[in-house]
């Protein structure tokens, strides 16, 4: 179980304003909202990328900023992040890469991690014997966002973070992505949290949705509520196909209004 308990964070202004959450042992949440409102901010509190200004996290009922270096050292062994944009390193191996997804201290060159890494990469579709060798500036985007998630997965987490993990992929890649986070979910139990602005994702694979609007929860609850809220602003979310209507039709009014201003002038 992962806590956020009165969690505040500022940068010159505030982004994240006293958000209390729960998220269940194997639960998929997604976390979803306007850009700016501190969703990647939430998720680096996780596991100690970032530290709030006030307020803790708690997972498995330890605190991870206020129980001691040890705790946050076990925390961030059961957490695997994945970058927004992969984050690999350009100049290490697609294996060398995910190597740092495990513990310090091992030997990168032995069998046992070899294996791991192999193993790491099958799960997310990838044939080891043809990508391992390779630079990430050899591997296509969706590529790189699979060896970012198999680095997130080789040290086998109880809980895997996700940073707009279709960010930048094309439609295929994307659904790509969204079907290897139900298997990873479906074969592991692991706990999941997403942060994305994919909304139709979200709603597909997620247990439940939060949304986030000024720094504070407007809404957390099944998809299906999440479809029928009669919230303005869950509404503007829950369905793009209206929303995208509804600006058009704004571009479709000022285009004719200039229309007219332009035929009434002298």
């Amino acid at each position: 179980m992962i806590e956020y308990i009165g969690i505040h964070k500022a940068f010159d202004v505030p982004v994240l304003c006293g958000v209390d959450l729960v998220v269940e042992t194997g639960e998929t949440l997604s976390i979803v909202g306007p850009s700016g409102t501190g969703k990647s901010v939430l998720l680096k509190t996780t596991n100690g990328l970032l530290v709030p200004d006030q307020g803790d996290v708690r997972v498995d009922g330890e605190s991870v900023y206020y129980d001691g270096d040890g705790a946050l050292q076990r925390v961030r062994r059961k957490v695997g992040y994945v970058f927004q944009y992969a984050a690999l390193f350009d100049s290490m191996t697609v294996c060398e890469n995910v190597c740092t997804g495990l513990p310090g201290g091992v030997d990168v060159r032995s069998p046992e991690v070899l294996a791991r890494v192999a193993e790491a990469l099958e799960d997310v579709n990838l044939d080891p014997d043809q990508v391992m060798a390779k630079l990430p500036s050899e591997l296509s985007g969706g590529m790189r966002k699979r060896v970012g998630v198999a680095r997130a997965i080789v040290g086998r987490p109880q809980i895997l973070l996700y940073d707009e993990p279709v960010t930048g992929l094309d439609p295929v890649n994307t659904a790509a992505v969204a079907h290897l986070i139900r298997d990873i979910r479906d074969r592991t139990g692991v706990t999941s949290i997403i942060v994305t602005h994919d909304i139709e994702q979200a709603l597909e694979i997620s247990d439940r949705i939060a949304l986030l609007q000024h720094g504070t929860l407007r809404f957390v609850g099944p998809p299906a509520e999440f479809r029928r809220s009669v919230d303005p602003v869950v509404r503007a979310f829950a369905d793009r196909r209206v929303a995208a209507e509804a600006a058009l039709r704004i571009m479709e009014d000022d285009a004719e209004d200039l229309k007219k201003d332009r035929e009434d002038e002298p």
